[in-house]
């Protein structure tokens, strides 16, 4: 991997450049610490930070173009001799490439530590798994937090905007440079949805298979609506200071926390708001407060979640990210026919919903599969059954799990991958 640097390799001054004096740090524990050789099941589990588009600077959608671009991200497994079992992983909004591993900053395991690693659903035995935090992204890649090369200040506010088109092409950069020519399996939820669906227009011959999760082909009036919502509330606070809050030694962290609670809303569904919450109390022998405090655990619970995001995540970063997704609408370029944007398109597909999600709701998946269908793609969909809400992909839901297992096994049967090993229940 050459011009790639493991972050065990970077000195302590090479990280002071990457953290401002008197900003958090969100690279907190890097790097992280693989299991030891020798432990049963154990495979190589990486962070990695790489420069790319320095010779060729990144063209971004806008006319702008970006260079260098560091990325960042994590691998787990062995890339084979064929170069054929490499999986990527895109992340959604407030994600990040910790997929497997604890988190550096909040000391959480990964995003979907359940699924991947060694004898899981994802089986990184058997499979490369690549997942690089996105452009404009606050946990390494280069976003507006980042020092602009060229001034030698932060970015802030005079960071390029950025779509998922963009994300998509920094993301083919750094496979570039890992030297897979051409993905096993693109996989994502939500914003990771939209990258995978992205990548399969843009980079089809590069794409054997995509599994789009709770997406859909383009963001809809209502949900710019709420990102519009989270970013008025981060802009109205007066410590973001005109998005400058970095160079003045502040965070927008009331701003911050009320889009987080706002969006957090929205992974939801209200049966399994009722189910959990109702309207319970916070201090049930005490009755209500007559005032505005927290008197429901509801609010207690959204008030936490904005609380602990603002720890782990930049507030320019989510005004630029909410954007991107505003802007993706995979049948703009052709005339408003979806069909057109997969014409001839040699991947194979696996469509998955939820019941009980109003944020990317079935229609949306469904409208994709005719789309596919109307290109002669293959294609296969399921809806599963669930009160989870959109965030079910994240949660431990048995027939998502089913249905992921199925397809990849499939695939992996087809290309001649070794058999998946399930991991040992103690």
């Amino acid at each position: 991997m050459t011009g790639g640097r493991a972050l065990s390799t970077l000195c302590p001054r090479t990280l002071g450049r990457l953290r401002p004096a008197g900003v958090l740090c969100l690279f907190g524990a890097w790097p992280l610490t693989p299991l030891p050789p020798g432990t049963p099941g154990s495979v190589p589990l990486e962070n990695h930070l790489v420069t790319v588009c320095q010779d060729a600077p990144l063209p971004l959608d806008s006319g702008a173009t970006l260079g260098p671009v560091t990325l960042a991200y994590q691998t787990q497994g062995v890339l084979n001799a064929e170069r054929s079992n490499a999986i990527l992983v895109c992340h959604a909004l407030t994600g990040d490439h910790y997929i497997t591993g604890p988190h550096p900053v909040t000391g959480k395991p990964g995003w979907w530590e359940d699924l991947v690693g060694p004898g899981k659903l994802i089986d990184t035995r058997r499979y490369f798994v690549v997942c690089a935090n996105v452009l404009g992204g606050c946990m390494g890649t280069t976003g507006p937090r980042s020092i602009n090369p060229d001034t030698g200040q932060l970015w802030g506010l005079t960071f390029p905007v950025i779509t998922i088109g963009d994300m998509v092409r920094a993301q083919a950069r750094l496979l570039d440079h890992l030297g897979i020519e051409r993905l096993f399996c693109a996989i994502g939820g939500s914003m990771g949805a939209m990258q995978v669906l992205q990548w399969s227009v843009a980079y089809p011959e590069r794409v054997q298979a995509a599994v789009v999760i709770a997406g859909s082909w383009r963001h809809s009036a209502q949900n710019i609506a709420f990102h519009e919502v989270g970013r008025q509330a981060i802009m109205a606070d007066p410590d973001w200071c005109g998005g400058d809050y970095l160079s003045h030694g502040r965070v927008p962290q009331r701003g911050l926390a009320v889009a987080r609670m706002t969006a957090h809303i929205t992974y939801l569904s209200e049966p399994a708001l009722h189910r959990k919450f109702g309207r319970k109390l916070q201090n049930p022998s005490e009755g209500v407060s007559y005032g505005f405090e927290a008197d429901f655990q509801v609010e207690s619970y959204l008030r936490h979640q904005g609380a602990s995001f603002v720890k782990r995540f930049d507030a320019n970063s989510y005004l630029y990210i909410t954007r991107a997704m505003d802007y993706f609408d995979l049948a703009a370029p052709h005339d408003g026919v979806l069909a057109r944007a997969f014409q001839k398109t040699p991947t194979r597909f696996c469509l998955i919903s939820f019941s009980s999600d109003w944020l990317f709701p079935t229609a949306e998946s469904r409208a994709i599969v005719r789309a596919l269908t109307a290109a002669a793609a293959n294609v296969s969909f399921v809806e599963v059954t669930t009160d989870k809400g959109h965030d079910a992909f994240l949660l431990d839901e048995p027939a998502f799990h089913e249905t992921l297992s199925g397809f990849l096994e499939g695939l992996a049967q087809k290309a001649g991958l070794a058999p998946r090993v399930p991991e040992a229940r103690s």
